[in-house]
């Protein structure tokens, strides 16, 4: 596969809720034709996914980036799909343990109160680890 296959095929492994299986083909054109006005088929992604096709349109690529919450740049620049493909490896990390919507919750919290809830969760991981 090339790189677009491989970051679009990233994408639909690991950007989901919690709990939830991957995105089908036909749900992601469904909401980009219905959340963004694009017209796209659930084949042609599939094409994309498996590198079938690798020149799709900018406004293709645009939308496909807007679904799955990246800059179009993902896409086309190495050095940040290097990183977004870091965060998307934490995520999976993440949700692997459970432990996403308490991560993603106290992301909007002040510092004092982040600070708050990592005292607590070494606290209680101490409780539950008392020989480490």
């Amino acid at each position: 596969m090339g790189a677009l296959a491989d970051r679009l095929d990233r994408l639909f492994r690991t950007v989901r809720r919690a709990g939830d299986s991957e995105h089908s083909y036909a749900s992601v054109a469904e909401a980009i034709r219905d959340q963004q006005g694009v017209t796209i088929s659930h084949t042609y992604i599939w094409q994309l996914r498996t590198g079938r096709r690798d020149n799709p349109s900018v406004q293709h690529l645009t939308a496909l980036a807007t679904f799955f919450g990246v800059p179009v740049t993902y896409f086309l620049d190495d050095e940040l799909a290097g990183r977004i493909d870091e965060q998307l490896t934490l995520l999976a990390m993440l949700r692997a343990a459970g432990v996403t919507e308490i991560a993603l919750r106290s992301a909007d919290l002040s510092e004092s109160s982040r600070e708050a809830v990592a005292d607590m969760v070494t606290q209680l991981w101490k409780l539950e680890h008392p020989d480490k």
